[in-house]
């Protein structure tokens, strides 16, 4: 249950602001039929975070030194820190036009979460809780969750939404989310908790 929790509070806080919720708000606007969005949405953040949770899980089996451990603790506090710059869409990142709405945001959310900082989160949390395939799947869950709880309320409300929301504030209580896990994990690394 801790791996589905954290995985959903860090993915959701996350994406606040994040280039992928941009592509929801401009889909929404583009097409104005939130059910096949949120369903592109929904399939291609399972895709993409179960991958990414499997690297995660399959790094931290085959690693088990504290070198590793430390290094997970280092990526989230960076983590932290890549979370206060602000996203934006890339001008050259536009979704395909053909293949109906559903296939247009799966393709398009797919690939603009590669490498983004809610990948590498889950491949962090993978990692962090990747000791079984129950919690990889509760970390592909819990991620997978955090996106749908950022990304659906900006495909029904759009721009209205991100306007009266301040993201500069949601960006430094998810950047204090990453500190504060990274901190965690190297004080139970170092014994102190």
């Amino acid at each position: 249950m801790e791996a589905f929790l954290a995985s959903t509070a860090v993915v959701a806080l996350a994406e606040m602001g994040d280039k992928t919720q941009l592509l929801a708000i401009l889909l929404a606007t583009r097409f104005r039929n939130p059910v096949p969005i949120i369903a592109g949405i929904l399939f291609a953040t399972l895709a993409n975070h179960f991958l990414a949770a499997w690297v995660g899980h399959s790094i931290a089996g085959l690693l088990e030194s504290s070198a590793f451990r430390y290094a997970v603790a280092a990526g989230f506090i960076g983590m932290a820190l890549w979370t206060l710059v602000p996203d934006k869409l890339d001008d050259e990142v536009k979704p395909p036009t053909h293949g109906g709405v559903f296939l247009t945001t799966a393709i398009a959310f797919f690939i603009l979460e590669m490498g983004d900082k809610t990948q590498v989160a889950t491949i962090a949390l993978g990692a962090q809780f990747g000791t079984n395939m129950a919690n990889l799947l509760a970390v592909t869950a819990g991620t997978t969750l955090g996106m749908m709880i950022a990304n659906v309320p900006a495909v029904y409300l759009g721009e209205a939404l991100i306007k009266r929301i301040p993201l500069g504030a949601i960006r430094v209580v998810a950047a204090a989310l990453f500190l504060a896990l990274g901190l965690w994990l190297l004080a139970s690394l170092r014994g102190w908790a």
